[in-house]
């Protein structure tokens, strides 16, 4: 086994990495939501945001993989922060640097890893996105990029660990935080060849909330919308709260029929919130939407202002 050699700027790439403080705390969504997506993108069984420490190898999300660290000697990721560019192990078992790794004869049994380093401003090397398989398989082209891809919006999301990106009453993204989000999702679909919708909601009603019951039964509405979207949506779907009673949904790989079929759905998880809340009021949303097809200049901006005027229309046939 080929233990992975010690990076030249090692005291300043550990220096950068326990700056950040995210070494050891809890699973946060918009890592766990890439790692899910790297999942269903490329049918793995195992992602992971990993994070190379001094002497070991911490997963900030594992979603497919039971262990929360392990040994940095024994880590594949070690290797891979070692360049900029995809570290690929097509078969471990027939690698000589690998083959008798322990995680390669025992348990998780890697036999394809993939892995892209995530670099921050300092140029150090922090960690991966990866992509582990107990079978062994290749990367195409198109799937380099891809991951590659997933790499960058990882980058952005450490980046923005100090940053305000989470909307601190709901824990959904913030706007800043679904912005970048949205923005790199929204490219994976242009490579990709897959559409997209962007859903705009806004609570009926909210302000008569606010007035009669108090700000703070104001905020038990909101963060019970949240939990609806939450548990109609998939968990690729990108979920932020803009402001007040604002909500944004973008809807990865949807077309007309599975937008309209996303809608109904959350309609019958508010019809159920509805019935099980104690509260005097209750729950209903306008909605409105725009489209994106992969051959399509539109950005972000150009969306949430399309069905930000939707919504505003189901709004006014509402009343």
């Amino acid at each position: 086994m080929l233990r992975p050699p010690i990076p030249e700027n090692e005291s300043e790439r550990v220096e950068t990495l326990r700056s950040l403080h995210i070494l050891d705390t809890p699973p946060e969504e918009r890592f766990d939501r890439l790692t899910r997506l790297a999942r269903r993108l490329f049918g793995v069984p195992i992602a992971a945001v990993t994070l190379v420490d001094s002497h070991r190898q911490w997963f900030k999300s594992h979603p497919g993989l039971g262990a929360c660290e392990t040994p940095r000697d024994v880590s594949f990721c070690g290797h891979a922060i070692l360049d900029d560019d995809l570290f690929l192990v097509n078969d471990a078992s027939a690698d000589v640097r690998f083959a008798d790794n322990p995680l390669v004869t025992g348990d998780p049994n890697i036999r394809f890893y993939a892995g892209y380093p995530l670099t921050v401003d300092n140029g150090s090397r922090l960690g991966t996105l990866c992509l582990i398989d107990s079978k062994p398989r290749a990367l195409d082209d198109e799937e380099r990029v891809l991951l590659r891809d997933l790499a960058r919006m990882a980058e952005q999301e450490i980046a923005a660990v100090q940053l305000a990106t989470t909307d601190e009453l709901t824990g959904l993204s913030n706007r800043r935080g679904f912005e970048a989000l949205a923005h790199h999702a929204i490219k994976l679909c242009k490579r990709a060849q897959k559409p997209a919708s962007l859903l705009f909601f806004d609570l009926n009603g909210f302000k008569q909330i606010n007035d009669v019951y108090g700000h703070a039964e104001g905020d038990r509405a909101l963060i019970a919308f949240a939990t609806v979207l939450r548990t109609a949506l998939r968990d690729s779907d990108v979920i932020g709260r803009l402001g007040g009673d604002e909500f944004v949904v973008l809807l990865t790989e949807s077309d007309q029929e599975g937008t309209l079929q996303t809608i109904e759905r959350l309609r019958h998880q508010l019809e159920l919130q509805n019935q099980s809340a104690r509260t005097p009021y209750q729950l209903h949303c306008s909605v409105g939407t725009a489209t994106y097809t992969p051959d399509s200049p539109q950005t972000i901006d150009d969306l949430l202002a399309q069905a930000d005027v939707a919504m505003y229309a189901n709004k006014r046939a509402q009343r």
